[in-house]
């Protein structure tokens, strides 16, 4: 990890891994900017602009 220096064997563990950095926040909202490092807080978030509960 770049930002931590942690190694991984799999690269998708290092994607994993990467997204819980807090200053990364790789979804955005289309609607309102608005920017998650998940994309399942994306999508409980999108409800909101669409009148639907999560």
């Amino acid at each position: 990890c770049w930002a931590c220096g942690q190694s991984f064997h799999w690269n998708s563990m290092l994607v994993a891994h990467w997204r819980l950095h807090p200053s990364q926040k790789p979804f955005v909202c289309a609607d309102c900017s608005k920017s998650f490092s998940l994309s399942c807080s994306l999508f409980r978030h999108h409800c909101v602009h669409i009148g639907q509960r999560p």
